[in-house]
């Protein structure tokens, strides 16, 4: 691609003369178009007029998913800058539409047939794996109830080219008793359509406005008294536009900020207000997931939220985690926590942090110093990754005190008090240590759990924990699952603590008489999805923390 590029004579940047191409051609630059035909694909004008080497007048987008021809430049000639290298293309205005109102979206979703097109993509695959037409019972019917807008109460309008309200009161006269809309995927950019639609519908309780490229600027909104569920996401909003907004929603709820590419939760300090998230009284559900989020300090900024109670972080850029008593160098300082009455994150009961980088205990254990937290993901994250590292399930269980839901999986009582006990067992194969100050500072947890199911006469030097562990025997359930092994009884034998990895390949080879095959054991534990590998052939079930009534799978290598 070249550096430079030679000016386009036939495109002169002057305002006067787009505006008045767009006029002629029924577009403006920065409109918000999809293909005609195709309400998915969407994109913005960046260019309307003459193309070297081609008749007529051309619309230049940038479309959205990326899906073009070229960056906006054509034999060197530079029309306009598309974000991508393959994003921009030129279209015939007449294959373009700028999009339908409000009122006429209502009517072509609910008092619209469904079109030829519509009933064919109705079908379900038979066991043949060919499609079979679907007959609705009692279309007719739930297309009549659903065509007296008054009676409606949910309107789904996905995708549906929505690019302006329409006539004023006619939406209020048509869906009086309309309390949830979504408008997912449309053409939406100006703020005070989105006011508009407020106004006209004062029942409104859920609006979704995702995937809408709205305008920057916010002037100040009216009072929006009954939004409870607003969602935003891919709106590209920065966090300045969600504090304006916030003055204007009094009873939001829920908010999700998903796919936005913020990298900070707040950038200035408001007057009198620290560096804390002030507002939001009722605010129970913020969605951040997807985003840009770095820092745990900029999360912290939310710890005075007194009614949050759920904060969705997944597929961040988070590293390390922390609560706010113990704030590490550079975060918020203690002072400016104690002018507040509030405890950090006080209310707060779920926290997910899946696809993130956490890969240290010290943010797992910080966990546990959240009051109210009990649901936890961390899946995806190096530190819950065993085969890079990580920890496995039943480590995570035992160092989360709190925890009833842990990746989306429920934790028993039975779960937990097999992890627990399997937990000290690992801790103590392995210590090397007998300071109980060093020891408290890598297993916060240990003692503690000692204590609570009785190991308390047992000493903490890993030589002498082998020894008292290894004049037991453990009952192992082993479990045949192999393709090619076939169908084999599954079995319980006694082994020693002190059995290796290596050492139960061999044995399983010989109970299970499995003749040029080798084995691959992996261990199945209560609410995971997956069981964990062994891979290591040098560990002894004692220091996997393996106790009596543990289930080990027999696979086959390759």
């Amino acid at each position: 691609m070249q550096d430079t590029f030679q000016a386009n004579p036939s495109c002169p940047s002057d305002s006067d003369k787009a505006s008045i191409l767009g006029e002629d051609v029924g577009f403006q630059i920065e409109q918000r178009v999809h293909a005609c035909g195709d309400t998915r694909r969407i994109g913005t004008v960046k260019y309307i007029g003459p193309v070297e080497g081609y008749s007529g007048i051309w619309v230049g987008i940038d479309w959205d998913n990326g899906e073009g021809k070229h960056n906006g430049t054509i034999n060197g000639v530079r029309y306009f800058l598309a974000k991508g290298n393959k994003s921009g293309s030129f279209v015939r205005p007449q294959n373009l539409t700028g999009g339908i109102s409000l009122l006429e979206a209502l009517n072509l979703r609910y008092r619209g047939d469904y079109t030829k097109e519509e009933e064919e993509e109705m079908y379900v695959l038979s066991a043949g794996n060919k499609r079979v037409n679907i007959q609705l019972v009692g279309k007719n019917k739930v297309q009549e109830r659903l065509s007296r807008f008054e009676e409606l109460c949910a309107a789904s309008l996905l995708y549906l080219g929505v690019s302006s309200v329409g006539p004023r009161h006619q939406i209020n006269f048509g869906v009086p008793n309309l309390k949830e809309l979504d408008l997912t995927g449309n053409l939406l950019t100006k703020w005070q359509d989105v006011t508009a639609i407020c106004e006209e519908l004062p029942a409104l309780e859920v609006l979704n406005l995702a995937n809408n490229c709205l305008e920057h600027e916010i002037t100040e909104l009216p009072l929006l008294k009954n939004v409870r569920i607003l969602v935003l996401n891919g709106c590209d909003i920065t966090w300045q536009q969600v504090e304006i907004l916030e003055r204007s929603l009094p009873a939001i709820e829920e908010l999700h900020l998903m796919a936005n590419k913020l990298k900070t939760i707040k950038s200035e300090p408001s007057s009198g207000a620290g560096t804390y998230v002030q507002g939001f009284e009722h605010l129970r559900l913020l969605n951040l997931e997807g985003n840009y989020i770095e820092s745990w300090a900029e999360i912290v900024k939310l710890s005075q939220l007194k009614s949050l109670e759920e904060l969705h972080l997944n597929k961040n850029n988070l590293k390390h985690i922390y609560y706010p008593d113990s704030l590490s160098p550079g975060s918020i300082s203690c002072c400016e926590l104690e002018k507040k009455c509030i405890i950090p994150f006080h209310s707060l009961r779920c926290l997910l942090l899946g696809g993130n980088n956490i890969e240290d205990l010290e943010s797992v254990d910080s966990l546990n110093l959240f009051p109210s937290l009990m649901d936890i993901r961390l899946s995806d994250n190096p530190v819950s990754d065993p085969g890079s590292g990580g920890i496995p399930r039943f480590v995570l269980v035992a160092r989360l005190g709190k925890v009833q839901i842990l990746n989306g999986s429920e934790v028993s009582a039975r779960e937990r008090k097999e992890s627990e006990i399997r937990y000290v067992r690992l801790v103590m194969a392995k210590l090397q240590y007998d300071d109980p100050a060093v020891v408290r500072q890598l297993h916060p947890r240990f003692y503690e759990l000692k204590k609570l199911h009785g190991i308390e006469d047992e000493k903490c030097m890993a030589a002498r924990a082998g020894q008292k562990m290894a004049s037991g025997l453990l009952a192992v359930n082993l479990k045949c699952v192999g393709p090619s092994i076939g169908e084999k009884a599954p079995m319980t034998k006694k082994l020693p603590a002190t059995t290796t990895v290596g050492k139960l390949k061999v044995l399983c080879e010989s109970f299970f008489n499995l003749k040029s095959i080798k084995p691959k054991l992996f261990l199945q534990e209560e609410g995971s999805p997956l069981p964990q590998l062994l891979d290591d052939e040098m560990v002894s079930l004692m220091e996997l923390g393996i106790g009596s009534g543990s289930t080990i799978l027999v696979d086959e290598e390759n």
